[in-house]
């Protein structure tokens, strides 16, 4: 019987045979060689596509992918076993690198599973910002699939419109093209990423009906991260009339739109909803049909804007095991009601408004194994009504005022399988540590955010010995700051994560005990000193990354942590070099001591040369050390590191030659050496780095003449920075040339100042332009009319600068209107000799730069052109016009028409309305007085009227624009008295309003009555130049006593003064004031905090000198000449130790020059001139310095520099011409001052003296 069934097992194997997916190769017993099952032509495509593959960071190497074997037996590869097709290929999450999906997978036709997710498939393994990556998706070869049942590319990196042939995939069961993880808010990832959660969207559906309308089989789709914005509000009726068969629907972070519409309830075989995270939703109830999906298993509906009451009635769902209402602030009523919640295992409510309400006795939550709960919903009673949650292990609690910590804590400390706990918003002040290491001792994770947290807890959590993560976000810390100890006590943390917490103090070296480490993230949490040297005992640490104040140099024993993975150092470290044991971590693949683009950290500051042992560093893929102080010559391994993809050393102190190195293994696809002093000509080896996506060599000192069609190799080259440096850049001449359409990938092209004579003419074959800088060159002629197409501002930048060159005109433009393709960022055509109209962007620009050109006139209605825009300047042209109303609708920021022929009276609505911060209306013919009505939202920071025919008085309501720093109405008709009202302005720093009919007292004694405190007058006054007004009396000495802003001596290093732009990069406005500065010439390109000045010249003021002006011990200009002064010149003046120019002259002082004045030992400029002073000169080294100029007009004087004669000689002294006198008394100087402004932040100044000597009394 035994035989017989062994016999029939046999037949019913060799029966079953040819329905084997898998083949089973038999051989003869002559041992016959077994045909491949593998047809020979998908064997040939399979190895085109791993061609495409880069294995860097693969967790395979596809080997058994070999020519002359059996395709079938491939990794990945399923076929089907009569025909011997490919029908399966899945190569998910193998860490594959690829520029996008090479077209021979579309030759598989006989495929149906196709699984290529979890890859990299994107073409830019760094993306610095500056890169707009071009869709790279295929558009055609989908709807050859035509047996595909299952197709999954998500989270591959593809951009694009999803192809129409996809929906013609009519035996579709599952879609997955999902592009975005959606976090829950507190997890960190185990890497430490600055860009782990991906919010863009790069893939998207431009008619969602069109995708769908023939996929009626389909069971799963997921599209997490797919913009479906263009679908409309129909999204729900497209689902239900197309796939009603759908059972898992999985759509978070879609930008989708409208409300929840009922007809989704007809997809009634719904097992998951996932919905979460489409913010843009119509706020609306929730939608009641779900709760009659008795199949539903998840549901997730977190932040879609859900609001009002909670529907009463149970979900009849017996299966519901995840439900997800979290962020929706406004929905409120009870908690959900559930007719067997014995299957629930995970409940998030927080971030609702959901009421509290004790659950019926009946239900039971035997599997809840997660809950997340807040405010009115964290309370003992509350959580006792689930009864014994046995199987809970994840609870994520956020507290309000009301919630009651300890108790709490106990009901925690009763359920011993919790592993995971976040708690948010807690105060752990009156928690004694006995309750932290009794109630948390099961706990494998605990995540504390925005807590405050004493030390006595932050000791009792050292004592949680099974914590293998611990993570403390956004807490404030009581009494002693420092971190304690007892952390060292946790020796299984697998994961550390501080994150701006306000530690003071240094990182305890405690840590080193941490031996188990895995990862340690350190970001803002503000320890100080060196990182301590028991670091190196982490020898299990594969990802670090510091990004804090600490300081001092990276401890040697970094060199033991041989497991290191990633590095990141980015903070106040310093130190003679980088340690040289770095070359002992051999398995390191990133590796970034310096300053991140994106981050707001204070770089590092290494010196010395990069150590050669970074040369063991084989496993490098990326090496960035930008943003130190390294020196010396760039090592030639450096380059040759053989996995080597992203190499950035920009910002550094290197230099010399860059030695040519051996490119054929080299994988280098961004290189950035900006910013360095390297010399010589660009080596031979970057023309041969044919997988170079990106080159900067900008603002360095390479020389020669280069010649763009060496880059022809480069066919992937989509960034290249030339610069400021020393080459003379030139383009083919010869149109015949092979390699005419050479960089034709380019998106990013910096030339500045590369000597180029005409328009490169290779542009013309580029696709996009996101970032062009042809500035200061000499090009001259047309600016050709095919550039306007190119310029595309899909991605992060989009900026065009033509500026400092010969343009004459724009080439077969029909109109005033730029052709832009799209929205520009950045227009400057300014520093050329455009004239005619002013042309404007068609779609609009952000800033938009014409100054100082030939423009005379602007387009009609020239402000409706303006709707985005946020900068314009058209200072410096001949523009006769007026200024419309109309122009506050375009949201300024900066507004500068300086110096044209502008007229009429100056719109109410730019002197108080906001967001405008610049406005620069200087050297015009506006006339009127000034508009007075002036709002409390005025958002102004400069101001300058200067040079216009404005009358009246000043408006009191300019009081009402609090971030005043500069004020200039010089040179106009106000009549009025001093503004003592200004005094008020915390950061007024420049006043200016010389040449006016001001009249009465400067510092009238009302500032001293109406003053509460001495704080409150000028506090930030730096310059004030009241010249050539009516101004008369007595210099009040109480108001000079509270120029407080002048007392406190500033920083004579010359550091300027420092204004945070919003933008990396973000324009600067070049802003200029009229002084008379030392009688020099000159031009200041930043206000550096050692400049402050005052000018009372040309009035009539009377009286003595005040002594209080001694104590104004930061000044450095001072001028009272051409008033009517009397007395002696006070002796204080020589306690101003750093003052530079002294003019008295012109007055009527009589008595000797004091002595003290010989102290000031860096007066450049004295005139004392034509006053009544006697007696000898003094005499000193500065003094010797001064010619008779400076001392002529007092009959009185004697000695050097007057006559080489003893005082009492009966020779009259040399008395200087009255036109010398006046020449060197009243000589206007153009000062330029740099203010750097974010666009809708800060403005500042600054400024150092350049140029131009011209000194008028030598």
């Amino acid at each position: 019987m035994a035989s017989v069934t062994r016999a029939l097992l046999i037949l019913f194997f060799l029966a079953l045979l040819p329905q084997l997916r898998t083949p089973i190769l038999l051989s003869s017993a002559h041992h016959l060689p077994v045909p491949f099952l593998c047809h020979p032509d998908q064997a040939k495509q399979l190895l085109q596509l791993k061609r495409s593959f880069s294995f860097v960071d693969s967790t395979t190497t596809l080997s058994s992918w070999q020519d002359g074997t059996d395709c079938c037996l491939w990794e990945g590869i399923g076929c089907d076993a009569s025909s011997g097709n490919v029908t399966v290929l899945d190569l998910n999450n193998r860490g594959l690198f690829s520029h996008g999906l090479d077209p021979a997978v579309f030759s598989l036709t006989s495929l149906r599973r196709l699984d290529l997710s979890m890859n990299d498939f994107s073409g830019d393994p760094v993306d610095d910002g500056r890169l707009w990556l071009p869709d790279n998706i295929p558009a055609t070869g989908f709807d050859r699939f035509t047996l595909l049942t299952h197709l999954n590319l998500s989270y591959l990196g593809l951009r694009g419109p999803i192809p129409d042939g996809i929906g013609k995939l009519v035996n579709l069961l599952s879609l997955d093209l999902s592009s975005s993880i959606v976090s829950d808010g507190y997890d960190v990832p185990d890497v430490p990423d600055d860009s782990y959660i991906d919010y863009s969207y790069p893939l998207w559906v431009l008619n969602f009906d069109t995708l769908v309308a023939n996929l009626s089989n389909l069971r799963e789709l997921y599209l997490d991260g797919v913009d479906l914005s263009y679908s409309g509000h129909g999204w729900c009726t497209t689902l239900a009339t197309y796939v009603p068969r759908l059972e898992i629907l999985s759509m978070a972070n879609c930008a989708l739109t409208g409300p929840i519409s009922k007809s989704l309830s007809r997809l009634s075989s719904l097992l998951v909803l996932n919905l979460q995270e489409n913010y843009n939703i119509t706020a609306g109830p929730f939608p009641e049909f779900l709760m009659d999906f008795i199949n539903l298993t998840m549901l997730r509906l977190s932040n879609i804007n859900l609001q009002g009451w909670f529907p009463s009635r149970p979900f009849q769902s017996k299966n519901l095991r995840v439900l997800d209402l979290s962020f929706n602030q406004n929905l409120t009523g009870h908690v959900p009601n559930f007719s067997n919640a014995s299957s629930l295992g995970s409940l998030m409510l927080h971030g609702t408004s959901l009421l509290p309400v004790e659950l019926k006795a009946s239900t039971s939550f035997v599997s809840l194994k997660e809950l997340s709960l807040d405010g009115n919903l964290v309370s003992v009673d509350f959580l006792s009504s689930f009864g014994t949650l046995g199987s809970l292990c994840k609870l994520d609690l956020a507290f309000d005022t009301a919630s009651e910590l300890g108790p709490v804590l106990s009901w925690i400390g009763h359920h011993k399988n919790i592993t995971r706990l976040v708690i948010i918003y807690a105060n752990f002040t009156e928690i004694a540590p006995a309750l932290i290491s009794n109630y948390f001792k099961t706990l494998r994770s605990l995540i504390i955010c925005a807590c405050t947290l004493p030390r006595h807890v932050l000791h009792a959590v050292g004592n949680l010995t099974g914590l293998q993560t611990l993570q403390l976000f956004n807490c404030r810390m009581t009494g002693s700051s420092t971190l304690p100890s007892s952390i060292g006590n946790l020796t299984n943390l697998r994961d550390l994560y501080i994150v701006q917490c306000g530690f003071s103090g240094p990182m305890p070296a405690a840590i080193g005990r941490l031996t188990n480490l895995r990862n340690m993230y350190v970001y803002s949490a503000q320890f100080s000193g060196p990182i301590p040297a028991t670091i190196g005992k982490l020898t299990n640490l594969e990802n670090l990354y510091i990004e804090d104040g600490i300081s001092g140099p990276i401890p040697a024993t970094i060199g033991n942590l041989t497991h290191l993975n990633s590095v990141k150092f980015f903070g106040e470290f310093s130190g003679p070099s980088i340690p040289y044991t770095i070359g002992q971590l051999s398995q390191l693949t990133r590796l970034n001591i310096g300053y991140s683009t994106f981050s707001e950290s204070i770089p590092s500051s290494f010196f010395g040369s990069i150590p050669s042992s970074m040369a063991n560093l084989t496993q490098l893929t990326e090496l960035i050390l930008a943003s130190n102080s390294l020196n010396g010559e760039i090592p030639s391994f450096v380059f040759s590191l053989p996995v080597l993809r992203y190499l950035d050393l920009s910002n550094n102190q290197l230099s010399g030659l860059v030695q040519d190195f051996d490119t054929r293994t080299s994988q280098l696809e961004r290189v950035d050496l900006s910013n360095n002093a390297l010399s010589g000509f660009i080596p031979k080896a970057f023309f041969q780095l044919t997988s170079l996506v990106a080159l900067d060599v900008s603002s360095n000192k390479f020389m020669g003449s280069l010649d763009l069609t060496q880059f022809w190799r480069l066919r992937e080259l989509t960034i290249l920075d030339l610069s400021n440096n020393e080459l003379h850049v030139t383009d083919a001449n010869d149109d015949n040339i092979v390699h005419t359409k050479y960089l034709t990938r380019l998106q990013h092209i910096g030339l500045t100042s590369c000597n180029i004579t005409q328009f490169p003419r290779f542009l013309r074959h580029v696709k996009y332009i996101t970032y062009l800088d042809l500035s200061c060159n000499k090009i001259s002629g047309n600016v050709p009319n095919w550039l306007w197409d190119k310029i595309c501002s899909i991605g992060p930048y989009s900026y065009l600068n033509l500026s400092h060159n010969m343009f004459t005109s724009m080439q077969h433009l029909n109109s005033d209107i730029l052709p832009f393709n799209t929205y520009v960022e950045v227009l400057d055509l300014s520093y050329n000799r455009f004239s005619g109209r002013v042309p404007m962007p068609s779609s609009s620009g952000m800033i938009l730069k014409y100054s100082n050109n030939l423009f005379s006139s602007l387009l009609p209605h020239w402000t409706l052109y303006l709707t985005g825009t946020s900068y314009l300047s058209i200072s410096k042209n001949n523009i006769n016009d007026h200024v419309p109303p109309s122009i506050c609708d375009a949201q300024l920021n900066v507004l500068d028409l300086s110096n044209n022929n502008f007229y009429g009276s100056i719109p109410s609505c730019l002197m108080g309305n906001a967001p405008l911060k610049i406005l620069n209306l200087r050297g015009n013919n506006f006339n009127g007085t000034l508009p007075s009505h002036i709002s409390t939202r005025c958002t102004l920071q400069a101001i300058d009227l200067h040079g216009n025919k404005i009358e009246g008085q000043l408006p009191k309501e300019l009081s009402n624009c609090f971030n005043l720093e500069i004020l200039d109405i010089g040179s106009n008709r106000i009549v009025d008295t001093f503004p003592y009202w200004l005094r008020r302005l915390p950061n007024l720093s420049i006043l200016l309003l010389r040449s006016n009919q001001l009249y009465g007292t400067i510092g009238d004694d009302n500032i001293v009555r109406d003053t509460k405190s001495v704080e409150e007058i000028f506090p930030s006054l730096q310059i004030i130049d009241l010249s050539s007004n009516n101004f008369s009396r007595v210099l009040k000495l109480q108001w000079l006593k509270q120029l407080k802003s002048m007392m406190s001596k500033y920083n004579s290093s010359g550091e300027t003064i420092d204004f945070e732009s919003t933008e990396s990069g973000g324009p600067f406005y070049q802003y200029s004031i009229e002084l008379t500065y030392k009688g020099i010439l000159m031009t200041f390109e930043r206000m550096l905090t050692t400049v402050t000045l005052i000018d009372f010249s040309n009035n009539r003021l009377e009286g003595t000198i005040p002594e209080a002006l001694g104590s104004l011990v930061s000044l450095r200009i001072l001028n009272l000449s051409h008033n009517t002064f009397t007395g002696k010149i006070p002796a204080q003046l020589g306690s101003i130790k750093d003052l530079e120019s002294l003019d008295l002259s012109c007055n009527q002082l009589s008595g000797e020059i004091p002595q003290e004045l010989t102290n000031l030992t860096f007066l450049e400029i004295m005139n004392l001139s034509n006053n009544n002073l006697v007696g000898r000169v003094p005499q000193s080294r500065q003094f010797s310095t001064f010619d008779i100029s400076s001392f002529g007009g007092n009959p009185g004087l004697c000695g050097l520099p007057l006559l080489e004669l003893p005082c009492g000689s009966s020779l009259s002294p040399y008395t200087p011409s009255a036109q010398l006198v006046h020449r060197s008394s009243t000589h206007s100087v153009d000062v330029v001052l740099f203010l750097f402004i974010g666009l809708g932040f800060g403005v500042g100044f600054a400024a150092a003296i350049v140029v131009e000597w011209n000194r008028v009394n030598r």
